[in-house]
């Protein structure tokens, strides 16, 4: 969450905010057009990861902004990458984790940048997609259910936090799970949503809160997750396949089912309220990790937030 912060102030520095044009604050920049949105989505990587598993690296690249596009609703449309190695050597098992992610999701690389004459190896991948109808971090609101849903068949990436359960996945599954997404957002059965990132289900739900203007009561022994693995490093991981839903109450079983069909455990795991809080609680005792009113997390919040 920390980590997270560091967005407030590049948002800051470019005079952005949840109340630009595009919002800033979202798993993509959603950019209007007259049939819909195109999306545009971008990640970098720690080097440290890159140097100690480039291969999986490369996969990332793809995946994570393939599911930062699903996350709002969208499918994708096209890849591009920026590498820099210390020679091709270094740079080939992140540019193959590259080509077989793209292969397997069915999403072309259609260009990038390349620097194989640098000190150390460095990766960025962005993904263009489309929506028809959106999912937002700014669409939460009070009564709405938290709903989580994360593929728990896998295995820790060791020694990173990283629960990786789509290396040994079919196309097929990888291509239908994350097309769940934007068949919900287009049965209306959601408006708001957001990839479970690097901040874990409780950070990744700090984010949602602060750009929805609300507060967010976790029920940790709700939460989805494997039975080998203790709860306070499942709050530090990182899925391959996770996502949170703010549901209205209506269509809870409805989207629990859509993501039980296809093996994905998905549970309501909290209340979204008009707290300003981001609250845990677990065998009677409850936490507050966050609250708006004492300092902002990523500073996104928009305009039209609920106080």
């Amino acid at each position: 969450m920390a980590a997270k912060a560091d967005v407030a102030r590049a948002a800051e520095r470019l005079g952005l905010s949840g109340s630009s044009v595009v919002p800033v604050g979202d798993d993509c920049a959603a950019i209007p057009q007259e049939d819909g949105f195109l999306l545009l989505a971008i990640e970098g990587f720690m080097n440290a990861f890159v140097e100690r598993d480039p291969w999986f690296a490369g996969w990332c690249g793809v995946m994570v902004n393939l599911s930062d596009v699903a996350a709002m609703g969208g499918r994708p449309i096209a890849i591009v990458d920026a590498i820099w190695a210390a020679g091709e050597d270094k740079a080939a098992p992140v540019l193959e984790g590259m080509r077989v992610a793209a292969e397997r999701y069915g999403v072309p690389i259609v260009g990038g940048h390349t620097n194989l004459d640098c000190d150390r190896g460095q990766l960025s991948v962005a993904v263009l997609g489309r929506a028809k109808a959106l999912l937002t971090s700014f669409d939460a609101r009070p009564g709405d259910r938290l709903i989580a849903a994360i593929d728990l068949r896998g295995r820790y990436r060791e020694p990173f936090d990283n629960w990786e359960a789509a290396t040994d996945a079919p196309a097929e599954r990888l291509r239908g799970d994350l097309a769940l997404l934007p068949a919900i957002a287009e049965a209306g059965l959601c408006r708001a949503a957001k990839d479970i990132s690097q901040a874990g289900v409780v950070g990744t739900a700090a984010m949602l809160a602060e750009c929805s203007g609300v507060g967010i009561e976790i029920d940790l022994a709700c939460i989805p997750h494997p039975e080998s693995v203790v709860m306070d490093r499942w709050l530090r991981s990182f899925p391959s396949f996770g996502y949170l839903l703010a549901v209205a109450p209506d269509n809870i079983s409805k989207v629990v089912d859509l993501f039980g069909r296809r093996g994905i455990a998905a549970a309501d795991i909290g209340a979204v309220n008009r707290g300003g809080k981001v609250e845990i609680a677990a065998d009677g005792h409850r936490a507050t990790v966050w609250d708006f009113g004492e300092r902002p997390l990523i500073g996104c919040a928009s305009d039209r937030a609920l106080a």
